[in-house]
């Protein structure tokens, strides 16, 4: 039975909260990037026509990464060749470097997104580079992105543990994020990678951020469910006025430096949640939930997503 039959969830509108919240779909990239068979390139722009039939406005497609690191996104060319363009909808692309700055251009990319690190040893680990260092590389992608008139978003990984170095300074993290919106970045998206962060966490980085002149209209937040914390935490950011969350469809993706990292926020989840509070998001719940359980089939194993599991019968 559907959402829509059975009535449900029963709203009750909050008055510190946002009127709207856009949902930043992360599922084609940030969770097909973790699968370990190569899923077909005709799956993935069925998948991503589907996410924007059911409403999503905003849909992270793929990222011109190397193959030789992400195998799984070799085919970004083809996938965003073979989208429908959509007046509505915007399909943004992670950038690594010039070179896949240079495979966005060619790609007619509008909008494009960077990944640094909040800490000293993700910045090592994951991008051969200290933590001061890898503003250096940045900078001219943005620069030269926002000289082509394209828009940049800046994500920022570990900023609330770190598998490594334990828990991270939220003061650090501000002055890592306020030094990406000063190259240039119209939005941070303040990950919590390894999805250990608690709601005092949320609250006590979004006053840190804002202390650093980084205003709430500027972020976006994105919570791992490693440890069942994502919508808690999704809650708190938005009762400071956060207007922007990324999520997977069915719960796609996962985290590799943290043991039963159970993926990303599903984007059901936050739709259940949302509609509960009566904030206005555009997607229709009943086609993401057969969208997932479609993908769901494709990939051979159920969706991570209570919501899709419940509505589903799965």
């Amino acid at each position: 039975m559907s959402a829509r039959e059975l009535g449900l969830p029963a709203t009750v509108t909050a008055s510190d909260m946002p009127e709207r919240v856009t949902i930043w779909e992360v599922g084609a990239r940030d969770g097909l990037q973790n699968e370990s068979d190569i899923v077909d390139v005709g799956v993935k722009i069925e998948f991503i026509e589907r996410l924007a039939d059911a409403g999503l406005t905003t849909i992270e497609a793929t990222s011109f990464v190397h193959p030789k690191w992400v195998p799984q996104l070799a085919d970004a060319a083809e996938v965003l060749a073979g989208l429908k363009p959509r007046d509505d909808v915007r399909y943004p692309v992670l950038v690594p470097n010039q070179r896949g700055l240079d495979r966005a251009l060619e790609s007619g990319v509008r909008h494009i997104a960077v990944f640094a690190s909040a800490t000293e040893t993700f910045a090592s680990r994951n991008l051969n580079s200290t933590l001061d260092e890898q503003f250096a590389m940045f900078e001219s992608v943005v620069r030269r992105a926002r000289s082509e008139g394209l828009d940049v978003r800046g994500y920022l990984s570990m900023c609330f543990g770190d598998p490594w170095e334990g828990a991270v300074d939220p003061a650090q993290v501000a002055r890592v994020g306020a030094r990406l919106i000063d190259l240039g970045c119209s939005q941070l998206s303040l990950g919590d990678t390894i999805g250990v962060a608690t709601p005092g966490q949320v609250e006590q980085l979004l006053r840190e951020l804002a202390a650093a002149g980084v205003g709430v209209d500027q972020l976006a937040v994105h919570f791992h469910d490693t440890y069942g914390q994502a919508l808690a935490n999704t809650y708190a950011a938005l009762r400071q006025g956060v207007r922007c969350v990324d999520a997977s469809a069915g719960g796609l993706g996962g985290c590799p430096y943290a043991k039963s990292a159970t993926g990303n926020l599903a984007t059901e989840d936050l739709v259940w949640l949302l509609d509960g509070l009566g904030i206005d998001h555009g997607a229709d719940l009943d086609k993401l939930v057969d969208t997932s359980v479609w993908m769901s089939q494709q990939l051979g194993r159920p969706a991570p997503s209570r919501v899709v599991r419940a509505l589903s019968g799965g």
